[in-house]
């Protein structure tokens, strides 16, 4: 962020002195106020989704509690509370959705993908579930592709090629690998792929924001996994979530873990407000390298030569295509703003009653222009 574009471009009107001093002291402590905020929720992103994984992954690894789908509902129940809370205060709007049912199967399935994530951060390291975070990127170009018959460039499909041969050094040279935690992870990928999918589409559709699609459907997420989580867990740990032991040391940790887990949607919702996506996927990649940098130092995850080798590929393939899509994407604003612009200037040329000295008078620059 530019430090100094708030001093620049200042039409002349505004640099004279107001009648009162008040408004103009308001006026300059307004920016260093709006960097401090967004200084602020870039902090609060990058720690609280760092902070989620590692205390997780302790809480999973470390202090055995290896409940991930339970864990997850008490985040997402929590997370609910939160957000009914935030909305009384009108911190943002709800919105009627009519269409519950859409609205059910989607916070169903959104659920079940996060508690995959979660399962998959379980029964993986933590460079492992790292990879495939970034392996959910290409699946779901992959779908788009195939199903909405969405068209991509190469240099796309060269950097998200690129990403995938990074994570697949990276999965299979892991000193962790196994079979329930890779069907796990795959699955993950799946459906967190297709609720990534069915999010853009439901949000068009209903017309609704990600923070009120997120509170319609979390009710639904939580509940799902309230009901199944207890009895994924005891299939897949071979324990009764009901007849664990809860040391005082654990239970601290799940309450921090519920805390940070709102804090992570909370940033989530103040960066994507407050900055450019091209800062957000900035961010991410922040993000992946702090988690797999801690899991190594605090949590003693193995890695191997070729283990990083895989990370740094994944992550350089993913610089690239955080790269190309902002290329691209400034390229298509470019194309149609010209568009809109021939689509003003039409109606002059095309008015045939219009003089030659109607046009010249056109043409002419006015005096009083600030161009």
């Amino acid at each position: 962020m530019n430090l100094e574009g708030s001093s620049k471009a200042v039409p002349s009107k505004q640099l004279q002195s107001p009648p009162s001093g008040d408004h103009q002291d308001i006026k300059m402590g307004e920016t260093p106020r709006l960097q401090l905020g967004v200084i602020g929720a870039l902090a609060l992103s990058v720690t609280s989704s760092v902070a989620i994984v590692i205390c997780n992954k302790a809480l999973m690894s470390n202090l055995g509690f290896p409940f991930a789908t339970t864990l997850t509902s008490w985040h997402l129940m929590v997370t609910f509370c939160t957000l009914h809370v935030a909305q009384r205060f009108n911190v943002f709007e709800t919105k009627a959705v009519v269409d519950t049912k859409t609205v059910m199967l989607f916070g169903i399935l959104n659920g079940v993908s996060i508690g995959l994530l979660n399962l998959s951060l379980g029964f993986n390291s933590i460079g492992f579930y790292q990879m495939t975070k970034l392996a959910i990127i290409p699946f779901t170009v992959l779908l788009e592709t195939i199903f909405l018959k969405k068209q991509f460039s190469q240099n796309i499909k060269f950097s998200l090629s690129l990403l995938l041969l990074g994570v697949g050094i990276a999965s299979i040279t892991d000193l962790q690998l196994n079979l329930v935690g890779s069907i796990i992870s795959l699955l993950a990928i799946a459906t967190t792929c297709v609720g990534q999918i069915l999010t853009n589409t439901i949000q068009k559709r209903l017309n609704v924001s990600s923070t009120q699609l997120l509170y319609k459907s979390a009710p639904f997420q939580a509940g799902i996994l309230f009901v199944s989580g207890p009895l994924v867990d005891q299939c897949l740990t071979k324990q009764n979530v009901f007849a664990y032991k809860y040391s005082p040391f654990v239970l601290a940790f799940i309450i921090l873990s519920c805390v940070i887990s709102v804090s992570v949607n909370f940033s989530t919702f103040l960066v994507i407000g407050k900055t450019s996506p091209v800062t957000y996927q900035v961010l991410g990649h922040l993000k992946t390298c702090l988690v797999l940098g801690f899991g190594y130092t605090l949590l003693h995850d193995p890695f191997t030569n070729r283990n990083i080798i895989g990370i740094l590929v994944a992550m350089f393939g993913m610089g690239l295509y955080s790269y190309f899509c902002t290329h691209e994407n400034k390229k298509k604003q470019i194309n149609d703003l010209s568009i809109s612009q021939i689509k003003e200037t039409t109606p002059f040329l095309g008015n045939k009653n219009m003089g030659h000295q109607d046009m010249e008078e056109v043409k002419k620059p006015n005096k009083d222009s600030l161009v």
